[in-house]
Formats: structure tokens, C-alpha cells, sequence
């Protein structure tokens, strides 16, 4: 990992420029150069390598999410990597910010990108997806951004992770198959599009599958530091389970205030929840029984090799944010292959070519086994945990 300070020489270097802002911006930068036997190889004038960009937040209050997106990137350069078609990766910072966001879009359009794996959040995602669909189009896959608003409308646009209909459809589903008889409280975060996106499609399958939800309690990131009034009303009305499309930071909140106020309540989150026992100062034994829709368990022995390399790099245990990078990254080395690219070949034309070969490969990735349709969705089985000591374990 080296620090990249200057632009590319790099012969495919993008017609657009960077917009002045972007220099003010202080965005971290990292690239990764692989070769084929595993060693770095990369460096910021190398011309031979697939260049992969990729954006979240690694500064702020949700740096955690966008620096496992980036290392995941990262790994998956190193380990998709051949001596035909070596990959090198660059990270910018856009603080979750949709405008930052398309700041470090353009930074990286100058550094020669030629496809982007990002950006991790959705706003952000959103913001540089409109970008992408421009012209000279871009090619761009999210690991993590679940909105539909992603990708309509955009043929050269594909998300990693489940839509936000399809984890609620999904988590109302397998209740009404494993929890039928409780009675339901929706928590979700109504200024954020993830959450609300997932508690809207959640409702309107639990109505049809007939779950009974008793209470419906929101906040907003300004009141994301206790929760308290808000489990009071759900205890009153009669809620013995949570449902919380959630990041794990408010998660690790919601579950300490309910331990506090002796609240013994079930509890039930999705993909945005995986993490939880890694928050730092949170008592992981609070997250006992907790349940999760997610595609990936850093403790299923089949993930072994891909977390004893993440936990060796970075010394962390990776989460889905990390998982699904990874195989972002697989799947745009994938695609490139069926499209029969090279390192030379120009952002325009992969972005061209890339969008009809997605269509075609098969995946065979950390979370599941990925295709895609031709609205840039991905599909793959969703799969639910329960953490039983300090483990995901299927349920």
C-alpha cells in the first residue's frame, strides 16, 4: 500500500478533469498494485494495470463502513490479480457526503480509472450513479448501496448487496416462517434512505404475511445516542421483538438502553447490523440471540482463506461491507475477462462492454453465488444468522 501523491501517466486517463473542490477535500489515497504470484507490484506512474477506483467514508462517523469497503477492494485486487490482467486500486473519502462523493468520482476519472467499485453509502451512490450514466459513461458496481434509486434508469450501474425491498420482503418472510407469534416493534432511522427503504418493504410484507406490528418507533442520526423513549412506547404497546434495518453503531446503542432498562426483547436487524461485535466499548453479550439478514459469516468455515488474509492485512475481522468489495472486485475482474478487455482498454468502452458481460458471468463469491439482471440488481439467497456465543450461526 502506497500513498499515491500525483496523477497517472497512464494512457487511458479520462476526458473529464477534476473540479477544483476536489484539491480541498484532504481524501485519503490508497493504491495497490498486485502481480499474479501475490506480491505488490503496483505504483502511481504504473500504465500496466486494470485500474479500480473506489469511494466511501474514512474519515467521520462512518469511517468503519467505508474502510472495510476499501479494504476489501484492496484484498480483492491482490487476489484477482493475473499476469494478464493485474489490478490497481485507489480509495478517496467522501465522508458519506453525496457531493464529496462525486468530488472523489472525478478524482479518480483523472487518475485513470477505468471501473468503479463503490461508493459505499447510498447517498453518495446515488449522487456519482448520475454521474456514471453522463457521457463519457463509467462503469460502476456498489458493494453497499441497497436502493433501487441506485441503479434505475443506469444500464452501466450494478449493486453487490441486496436491494432495500428485497432484505425487508425477505426479513418479514422468514419471521412469519421462525417468529409468527410476537408481536413487533419497527425501529428504523427516517432520515436515511437504507433504513426507511428497508422498514417501508418490510411493513408491506408483514401486512400481507400477517405479522403483528404493534408499534412503529423512528429517530435521526442527531438522536442516534439514546433510545429510551422510544423502547418505553414499544414495551408499552405490548413489542416482544425488534425489527431494526439499522447500522450496528445505533444497534449497539439500542441494545445497551434496553439491557438498562430491563427491556428483555428480542431483536432483528439486516445487512447494515453485520459489525456489531467489533464496536468499540460495546459489551458483545448484549448481542446474544440477535438475529441478521446477511449474506456473509466471517465464523462459515468456507470464508476461512479470505478472513485469515483480512485479519493478517489489517488485523481485523472482516464484515459484509468487506465481503461484498471483495466481490465487487471479483465480479469486475470476471466481467472484464467475458468482455476480453485489457489494462489498455478505454473507461468508455469497458464501461460499454462490462454492462453486457455482467449479465452473462456467474460469481461464485463470499456472499453466495451472484448473477445479475438487467436492471443492474444482483441476485443471490439471502441467508439469516443468530450470534450464539460471540458466532454467526445459521438460523
Amino acid at each position: 500500500m502506497s500513498s499515491l501523491t500525483g496523477k497517472s501517466l497512464n494512457p487511458v486517463m479520462n476526458r473529464r478533469s477534476v473540479i477544483a473542490s476536489a484539491a480541498g477535500l484532504g481524501a485519503m489515497s490508497i493504491l495497490a498494485g498486485c502481480s499474479s504470484n501475490g506480491g505488490d507490484s503496483g505504483s502511481a506512474s504504473s500504465d500496466a494495470s486494470f485500474k479500480i477506483g473506489t469511494i466511501g467514508p474514512l474519515t467521520g462517523a462512518n469511517a468503519s463502513y467505508g474502510k472495510s469497503v476499501t479494504q476489501g477492494v484492496e484484498l480483492g485486487c491482490k487476489d484477482f490479480s493475473t499476469k494478464e490482467l493485474p489490478l490497481a486500486s485507489k480509495a478517496e473519502d467522501d465522508q458519506a457526503d453525496g457531493e464529496k462523493a462525486v468530488n472523489a468520482f472525478n478524482t479518480l476519472l483523472d487518475w485513470g480509472m477505468q471501473a468503479l467499485v463503490g461508493p459505499t453509502t447510498t447517498g453518495a451512490s446515488v449522487a456519482v450513479a448520475a454521474e456514471c450514466g453522463n457521457d463519457p459513461k463509467t462503469f460502476m458496481i456498489t458493494p453497499s448501496a441497497s436502493s433501487e434509486d441506485v441503479t434505475d434508469g443506469k444500464d452501466c450501474v450494478f449493486q453487490v448487496c441486496f436491494t432495500d425491498p428485497n432484505q425487508g420482503v425477505n426479513a418479514a418472510k422468514f419471521l412469519a416462517q421462525k417468529y409468527a407469534d410476537e408481536k413487533f416493534v419497527l425501529f428504523y432511522n427516517s432520515g436515511d434512505a437504507y433504513s426507511s427503504g428497508i422498514a417501508d418493504s418490510f411493513k408491506a410484507q408483514a401486512a400481507e404475511s400477517k405479522l403483528e406490528i404493534v408499534d412503529e418507533e423512528t429517530f435521526k442520526d442527531d438522536s442516534a445516542t439514546s433510545f429510551t423513549n422510544q423502547l418505553t412506547k414499544a414495551k408499552q404497546a405490548g413489542a416482544t421483538m425488534i425489527f431494526a434495518p439499522i447500522y450496528y453503531t445505533p444497534a449497539s446503542v439500542l441494545l445497551k438502553n434496553a439491557k438498562d432498562m430491563g427491556y428483555d426483547v428480542k431483536m432483528m436487524g439486516c445487512d447494515g447490523m453485520d459489525g456489531i461485535l467489533g464496536v468499540e466499548g460495546f459489551d458483545t453479550s448484549l448481542a446474544e440471540g440477535l438475529l441478521l439478514m446477511t449474506p456473509f459469516s466471517a465464523d462459515d468455515e468456507k470464508n476461512a482463506d479470505f478472513v485469515n488474509a483480512y485479519k493478517d492485512k489489517y488485523g481485523d475481522t472482516p464484515d459484509q461491507f468487506a465481503a461484498d468489495a471483495y466481490d465487487g472486485v471479483h465480479a469486475v475482474a470476471e466481467a472484464v475477462k467475458e468482455a476480453g478487455l485489457g489494462v489498455d482498454a478505454d473507461p468508455t468502452e469497458v464501461a460499454e462492454k462490462l454492462s453486457k458481460a455482467m449479465l452473462k458471468i456467474t460469481v461464485d463469491g463470499l456472499t453466495g453465488k451472484l448473477t445479475w439482471n438487467d436492471k443492474g440488481q444482483v441476485q443471490k439467497e439471502p441467508t439469516a444468522y443468530v450470534i450464539t456465543d460471540g458466532k454467526y450461526v445459521q438460523a
